[in-house]
């Protein structure tokens, strides 16, 4: 099957390139998908640089990508919730960093699927899982709910769209924080919009006066603002900087679960959320799209379609 791999770290430009690897084996508890769409993510080349070394195992050569959708084409033991012809998407991290979502094939443990909403194209479902069961996880287990302010910095990126739709949805007021630039982009979304750096405190304040209830950090480098910000007995939480541990907050990391996924799909039904895609590209155009994500320059989503599966 055809392929987008790299067998050392480095540069999209320099490291990627097209393949032919062995059709992948369908183990117990697992289901092989013919990959309709992938998408990608700013983890994706943190990770092909060599960044995240120290905490990811590797088996070379490495088939990038975690957001999957396509439909199913042959089921292991024991997996009694889906059959042949079922369409899927997927957070499709692994243990080992090797088989990734940039191929014509994939196999999956079920645990990491959901049945794709019918009301999105491939590409759209593609670009869900990764962002969306971040910005859900985490607005979770920071307890959001009815009458909480939240205030999100990185309010216009992959996550953070997803954190201002899904806050909404749950009840709660959503201050965004963005670029100058991107202010209309959490208006779009529900979000009251501020611009982040120098004034973002006094933004925030006059905004809401007695704090905000929660922080979520999508962005990174904010610490010190949201504590001046947050209300007494706030909560907030960061996926990009470890340093809220010593300030009170939870450092957190998205994992894959079949439930949290078939509750995001459920929330795109309802019209609760928008999957906001900027750009579709071909599966020879990866290293493009990686840059694309790495300059920070996409206003949303990359999805990557793959041809003939």
């Amino acid at each position: 099957m055809k392929a987008v791999t790299y067998a050392e770290y480095g540069i999209p430009e320099d490291v990627l390139t097209i393949t032919e690897v062995p059709v992948p084996k369908v183990g117990a508890g697992e289901v092989r998908i013919a990959v309709k769409a992938a998408a990608v993510n700013p983890v994706d080349w943190k990770i092909m640089a060599g960044y995240l070394d120290g905490m990811t195992n590797v088996q070379w050569p490495v088939i990038p990508g975690w957001d999957v959708a396509g439909v199913i084409e042959a089921v292991g033991t024991d997996v009694p919730d889906y059959q042949v012809g079922d369409e899927v998407m997927a957070y499709g991290r692994k243990d080992w960093l090797s088989q990734g979502s940039f191929a014509e094939k994939m196999t999956l443990p079920v645990r990491t699927l959901a049945r794709k909403p019918a009301s999105l194209s491939w590409e759209q479902a593609a670009a869900l899982p990764l962002a969306g069961l971040t910005a859900f996880q985490t607005l979770r287990r920071l307890g959001v709910g009815e009458g909480d302010t939240v205030l999100i910095h990185g309010a216009s990126g992959g996550v953070g769209s997803y954190g201002v739709q899904i806050a909404r949805a749950l009840g709660a007021r959503v201050i965004g924080a963005a670029s100058e630039a991107r202010q209309d982009r959490v208006r779009e979304f529900g979000g009251e919009p501020v611009v982040y750096g120098d004034g973002l405190v006094e933004q925030v304040r006059a905004l809401a006066p007695e704090g905000v209830t929660v922080v979520a950090d999508y962005a990174g480098g904010a610490v010190e603002q949201t504590v001046q910000v947050l209300a007494e007995g706030g909560r907030h939480g960061s996926i990009a900087d470890p340093s809220v541990v010593g300030h009170g907050g939870e450092s957190m990391w998205v994992h894959p679960d079949h439930d949290d996924l078939a509750e995001l799909g459920a929330m795109v039904e309802r019209g609760q959320i928008r999957v906001d895609l900027a750009h579709t590209l071909p599966l020879e155009r990866a290293a493009e799209a990686y840059r694309m994500s790495f300059e920070g320059r996409a206003g949303g989503k990359i999805a990557i379609t793959v041809a003939g599966a």
